[in-house]
């Protein structure tokens, strides 16, 4: 298991959170981290977004 600095899963959280229409999975292949790592490190974080795609 790799160990990631504190100051990366801060920053791979807040890119998460500056692009509104991005997928974690998206974010993730941006980084070069696996989907479920940033997952993770956004439900730590409290990050929330609306589930589903509005109409």
């Amino acid at each position: 298991m790799k160990n990631y600095p504190p100051q990366f899963r801060a920053d791979a959280v807040a890119l998460y959170e500056s692009r509104p229409n991005a997928t974690i999975r998206s974010v993730a292949a941006d980084l070069g981290i696996n989907p479920e790592t940033l997952r993770n490190w956004v439900r730590a974080a409290g990050v929330s977004r609306p589930r589903g795609r509005r109409a």
